[in-house]
């Protein structure tokens, strides 16, 4: 039995203000690192999202002013292989939430780039935006730094606005 949990970083796509236009974006920003199953630097950083939650949802609800890019980051999972993604934008609806699937599946073949999922709150793992230009929430993205070259790390945190 094969398990594959793999996390998704889509700079590029999750910070561009659409699928097709990744305005300003490399392509080579989108980076995909695997973690094993109870990681624990992972699972603490989706407890903190999800400790919040309900707090970004009533944000991502009435935006203030200097915000945008609401997003959340989702499980999605193919058999015995589950991989994350970046939704955006995102919607409420009666049985949870649906969005437009943000990154390029490696793993899983259930969905596509640009699909509408639906979703509920236990698939949720991560959630972000951007405020004033600088990234605010994307836990999970500031535990992938470390495990990325400094040299990279860096750039993306420069380049997109991460203060982790």
């Amino acid at each position: 039995m094969r398990l594959a949990v793999r996390t998704i970083i889509s700079l590029m796509l999750a910070l561009a203000p659409g699928l097709a236009s990744a305005q300003g974006a490399d392509p080579g920003d989108d980076k995909t690192i695997t973690f094993a199953p109870g990681d624990p630097e992972m699972t603490a950083a989706t407890a903190q999202a999800l400790a919040s939650l309900d707090e970004f949802l009533a944000l991502a609800e009435a935006p203030p002013s200097g915000t945008e890019r609401f997003k959340l980051k989702v499980k999605v999972r193919d058999g015995n292989v589950t991989e994350h993604f970046w939704v955006i934008p995102f919607r409420h609806t009666e049985t949870g939430f649906a969005g437009i699937l943000a990154n390029q599946p490696e793993e899983v073949r259930n969905v596509v780039l640009g699909q509408n999922i639906e979703f509920t709150r236990d698939d949720v793992s991560d959630w972000g935006y951007t405020r004033d230009g600088r990234q605010v929430g994307s836990f999970t993205v500031c535990v992938m730094f470390k495990r990325m070259p400094k040299e990279e790390a860096d750039y993306m945190r420069g380049k997109y606005g991460f203060d982790c």
